[in-house]
């Protein structure tokens, strides 16, 4: 007992020494215990029968009942009936009184300890029952990990005054009986009329259709406007159907397959995977929006991009009030337990630049993953243990028991509202059928599908208890069923009539107001995103200019000096380019949002868009400081995450396409962390859903000698991802050209996800900079024609893109060769196939076209250059580093040596004179194990 109280007889003399405090002054005590004291003194002056409360005895018993309740209030969710098909794990020790170190002798003796569950001086068998009844029935709780007294307090009043014992109107038993019946005969209803086709049912889980119900019920009393919802597949359809009102003739048009369309660009996407949004009127009459965002196979990548939808809704919308929108994510145990990314997304829950108010998690616990059994799913005892980490109180709720899961979703609601934290419902409940309705679980779970093929579903357990308590008329579950089962029927016969459906839908209403779908070829067509030159050097001044009245490390304010100077010269190196951009974007009333890893001064220690002040923690950021009315510049250094900050950030810019919405990876290889967010949503969202998205991603690339870790962006991958003009490819090599392509993003009429391979090295290179003229005169250049050399003389053209430019320039230079032309290709895709040719044409003499890359030859560019121009009229040769399994060469030495031999290589024309093959094979004898 003494290794299990959390209060035993060592604490007494504690106890004791407390007591004595508070009878000289109450308030010298902690609240909990005055009350506690108070009620002991009251029962020592009762005549309540109590034990002597002059006996050291006694007074220990009523520390022993106070950790009978604070046992209960820990350790009750482990012993409570919640599993409706299993008996999962047991836990000792238990819950008996000798666990207390009490025993039936004293059920009749009156403690004071009642004061603390709200009944007064009770008799401990009256406790006990509170205490049981509260935290060991249909619903367990996991709260008192949370920190904050005053929440542990709203939860222990909240549940023990209602003992967490639902007590619903006739009226709100029939409206929970009815999404009951909806979810069940739905279900049964596709299982019979489309035999063997996929559908992810929730049968087993469809207490989780009146569940969304309530939270969106009383979420909608409790002030929220609109819920945004991320799911995985099972139950979707159901969720589509019953909760987002999508229509069941639409749904049962996609089952016959309809609305596939050959002259749409759409390839469209499985059923269960779809998104849709709708206005809907609660029981009480408020309407709120929901959202379903769309979702493919990869379950909780989903989580991460309703974060960033709420989050920019939030800020757009709402005006900053959290109250008015909240997230719903429903999860599926394996997936909330396994998957990295819900970690991810849980630790943004109360960082500055992402935190949404709170989620409301819903768990689909079907205790079985595709065939893992729940012990071989996770270490943790819950699937839900994660919500420790942001200290988010969990309901784990028995999936039988529809009322007690309406119980919890109601308070998780109030909860959510009230303190803006998390809040997770872990339903208990099993999957009727495998991980799809072709497959046999018993194959993997024999017993387990023995007890649930006995089980009765949901609605039939609802129904009975209804009957039991005299609740329902005897027909009424019957007539439900008869009449819903009567309405699907007449949606599927129109359906089969129905030649006309359509899976296209207009997507461009809301915030997307205005904007529409690209049209082929737009991508190619110029933009105008020149501005006047007395607006950039105004920008530049203001944004370079520190406050006189704070003091700045001597590095920043020299620093800032140089940009100053830059107004004054007309010259802007790589930072200011990026940062004028922003500040001309700001000033046309556009808001600009940057996040990622030490974005705010940036890897390479370039950007400095906000600046610690000397010997302090405040923080100065030049663009939140323009003047004119800019609208907000908003730069958050996000946790060390990609996978989740990416699918934040193209949830953000699908919430609203008027912002310019960056990510920036550390290092551009650490893109590689969140390759299904890029392979999922970005590149593919348009096709598949429809959706469109003007997110950019900066990913710093250039072989310079950091190794295989800090060389490479994996430009193959995003090219070899490239069609239909999904998504657009940069790496460009001038500030004002970097300057230009930003801008483009919001002077069209149209969005499409940009990906800029961005410099690093460059960044304080002499050479890598831009006069104000480029800036104000024309815009985005796709490709960048030498300016060296005479057309005529021209003999060889160097194709290339990137840092490596101006490697070939340094050697064109020195050597003064005029005979070599090097053309920048500053947009990959879409390829500018005319201004290709255009150059082709115009170096007519030239009879031999060279690409020329540094990354290894089955990486970078290259493969894709050689697919896009197998059958076009220019012939490439190529030099580059040989293929290679690894990005880049962890040696320096080997680093420069292979360089060298590039840019050499480069320029040996294939009939060289013995000088230059000589150079060529000079330089080839550094490098080391190039071949």
């Amino acid at each position: 007992m003494k290794n299990l109280s959390y209060l035993n007889n060592a604490n007494s003399a504690y106890i004791d020494s407390l007591y004595q405090l508070y009878k000289e002054d109450p308030a010298s005590v902690e609240f909990g215990w005055q009350k506690f004291f108070e009620g002991f003194d009251f029962g020592r002056g009762s005549e309540a029968g109590v034990v002597s409360a002059e006996t050291p005895d006694h007074f220990l018993k009523e520390i022993k009942v106070l950790n009978l309740i604070n046992g209960y209030r820990q350790r009750g969710h482990l012993f409570t009936k919640t599993n409706p098909v299993q008996e999962r794990r047991s836990y000792f020790p238990g819950k008996e009184l000798s666990t207390f170190g009490l025993d039936n002798g004293d059920l009749e003796t009156v403690f004071n300890a009642g004061v603390e569950v709200g009944i007064g001086p009770a008799k401990l068998k009256d406790i006990l029952a509170l205490v049981e009844q509260t935290y060991c029935q249909s619903i367990g709780v996991e709260y008192k990990y949370v920190r904050n007294p005053g929440k542990l307090k709203w939860f222990e009043q909240r549940m023990e005054s209602e003992r967490n014992t639902p007590n619903f109107s006739i009226e709100t038993k029939k409206g929970i009986l009815k999404k009951l019946n909806e979810a069940v005969v739905f279900e049964n209803f596709l299982g019979t009329k489309f035999l063997g086709q996929k559908r992810f049912s929730l049968e087993g889980a469809e207490t989780v259709i009146p569940a969304l119900d309530f939270v969106i019920g009383k979420g909608a009393d409790l002030g929220i406007d609109e819920f945004v919802i991320g799911m995985a597949h099972r139950g979707r359809l159901n969720v589509l159907a019953n909760i987002m009102q999508k229509t069941y003739k639409d749904i049962f048009s996609e089952f016959e397959g309809k609305g596939f369309d050959a002259n749409t660009p759409y390839g469209g996407d499985v059923k269960y995977h779809l998104g849709y949004s709708t206005d809907v009127e609660t029981g009480s009459g408020k309407k709120v929006h929901l959202s379903l965002c769309p979702n493919p196979s990869h379950l909780e990548t989903v989580d991460s991009v309703v974060q960033g939808m709420v989050r920019s809704k939030i800020d757009f919308k709402y005006g900053g009030d959290y109250k008015r929108i909240a997230p719903i994510l429903i999860h599926g145990d394996a997936s909330l337990a396994g998957q990295g990314i819900t970690y991810e997304v849980l630790q943004m829950a109360k960082l500055d630049g992402y935190k949404t108010g709170g989620s409301i998690h819903l768990v689909i616990n079907n205790q079985v993953g595709f065939t893992t059994n729940f012990k071989d799913a996770r270490s943790s005892t819950y699937c839900t243990d994660l919500a420790k980490v942001t200290l988010s109180p969990v309901f784990h709720v028995n999936g039988d028991d529809v009322e007690a899961i309406v119980y919890a979703i109601n308070m998780a609601v109030e909860y959510r509202q009230k303190y803006h934290n998390d809040v997770f419902i872990d339903i208990l409940c099993y999957r009727r059928y495998g991980h799809n309705e072709a497959d046999e679980p018993k194959f993997t779970q024999p017993l387990l599908y023995k007890a649930i093929e006995k089980h009765p579903n949901p609605r039939e357990i609802y129904n009975k208890k209804l009957l039991d308590q005299g609740s329902v008329d005897a027909n009424l579950a019957k007539e439900m069923e008869k009449n819903f089962r009567a309405l699907l029927q007449d949606r599927l016969n129109e359906a089969k009539e129905d030649q006309s459906y359509s899976a296209v839908h207009q997507i461009f209403g809301g915030s997307w107001t205005g904007l529409r779908l690209a049209k082929p070829g737009a991508l190619a067509e110029p933009v105008n995103t020149k501005v006047p030159a007395k607006n950039i050097l105004s920008i530049a001044k203001e944004i370079s200019t520190l406050p006189g009245d704070k003091k700045f490390f001597k590095k920043i304010e020299k620093l800032f000096e140089e940009r100053k100077k830059m107004s004054e010269t007309k010259v802007f190196d790589w930072a200011m380019g990026e940062l004028i951009a922003y500040g001309t974007l700001l000033q046309e009333g556009f808001r600009v949002r940057v996040s990622g890893q030490d974005v705010e001064r940036g890897t390479f220690s370039h950007r400095h868009a906000v600046i610690t002040l000397e010997d302090s923690t405040e923080e100065y950021v030049p663009l939140a400081m323009l003047d004119n009315g800019a609208a907000k510049f908003e730069i958050y250094n996000s946790h060390l995450s990609e996978y989740g900050v990416l699918g934040f950030e193209y949830g953000y810019a699908l919430a609203n396409p008027m912002a310019l919405t960056i990510w920036e990876a550390q290092f551009g290889d650490f893109v590689n962390g969140a390759q299904i967010v890029i392979d999922q949503f970005i590149t593919s969202a348009e096709t598949k859903w429809q959706r469109s998205n003007g997110l950019v991603m900066l990913l710093p690339h250039g072989f310079e000698g950091q190794g295989p870790e800090h060389s490479s962006g994996r430009i193959e991958r995003f090219l070899e991802a490239c069609a239909d003009e999904n998504i657009q490819v940069a790496n460009c090599t001038t500030p004002a050209n970097f300057f230009h392509v930003l801008r483009r993003q919001l002077k069209r009429d149209f969005r499409k996800p940009l990906v800029v391979f961005t410099p690093k090295s460059l960044l304080r290179s002499s050479q890598c900079v831009s006069k104000l003229e480029e800036f104000t005169d024309g815009g985005f250049r796709e490709l960048i024609d030498d300016t060296y050399v005479k057309a005529a003389d021209v003999k060889r053209v160097l194709f290339c893109s990137g840092k490596i430019y101006y490697d070939l320039l340094e050697k064109q230079q020195t050597d003064k060769i005029k005979d070599t032309a090097i053309v920048r290709l500053e947009q990959l895709y879409p390829l500018p196939y005319d201004q290709i040719e255009a150059v082709r044409s115009k170096y007519k003499n030239a009879d031999e076209h060279v690409w020329v890359q540094e990354e290894p030859e089955n990486m970078g560019p290259w493969p894709y250059i050689s697919r896009k121009f197998r059958k076009s009229s220019i012939n490439f040769d190529l030099v580059s580093r040989n293929e290679s399994s690894s990005t880049a060469t962890g040696y320096a030495k080997q680093h420069v040596a292979q360089q060298l031999f590039i840019i050499a290589k480069a320029f040996e024309a294939k009939a060289a004179g013995s000088e230059v093959k000589k150079r060529v094979e000079k330089t080839a004898k550094k490098v080391v194990d190039i071949d």
